[in-house]
């Protein structure tokens, strides 16, 4: 497996990683898939803001995805980030998530980062057993935060500090 910056080309197959996350689950909130230009337009925001967009992939296959940008807008957050990840199925159990995880930490720790949130669904307990095991605390629930497939859903927010 190699860990490397997203580029344009990844976009095609990060719409097709992303997209059952959003059609088919309560991973994420947003309902609306992503297309390939939208890819484009979030790796070259990214990279002009100084974050990153990391793939895993091995045997020319994408495993899966990493990126992380400022917590909220405004000078006071400059320091706090929030982060997305998200893997292939098939790639689950195998170190792939860890691995995005620790290059999006030491990426914005070395952009000057103090801590790093995660936004978690209150239905994914996968994703919050994952995060509790990388070192984040959960610190927030707020209630009915979101809304999809005709039900509200809870925002768990997990954070670790990086400095």
């Amino acid at each position: 497996m190699i860990l490397r910056d997203a580029v344009a080309a990844d976009a095609g197959a990060l719409a097709a990683l992303i997209n059952p996350w959003i059609t088919d689950t309560t991973v994420t909130f947003n309902p609306v898939p992503k297309t390939a230009q939208d890819i484009v337009t979030m790796i070259a925001d990214k990279a002009a803001a100084g974050h990153a967009v990391l793939v895993a992939e091995a045997d020319g296959a994408l495993l899966g995805y990493a990126t992380y940008g400022q917590f909220r807008a405004g000078a006071g957050y400059a320091r706090s980030m929030e982060h997305s990840i998200l893997l292939a199925p098939a790639a689950r159990g195998r170190g792939v998530g860890r691995a995005l995880l620790s290059a999006i930490e030491t990426h914005a720790r070395a952009g000057g980062a103090h801590s790093l949130f995660a936004g978690v669904s209150g239905e994914n307990a996968d994703g919050q057993a994952f995060h509790a095991a990388c070192g984040f605390s959960r610190v927030a629930v707020i209630r009915e935060a979101g809304f999809k497939f005709g039900r509200w859903l809870d925002l768990v927010l997990m954070q670790k500090f990086l400095s």
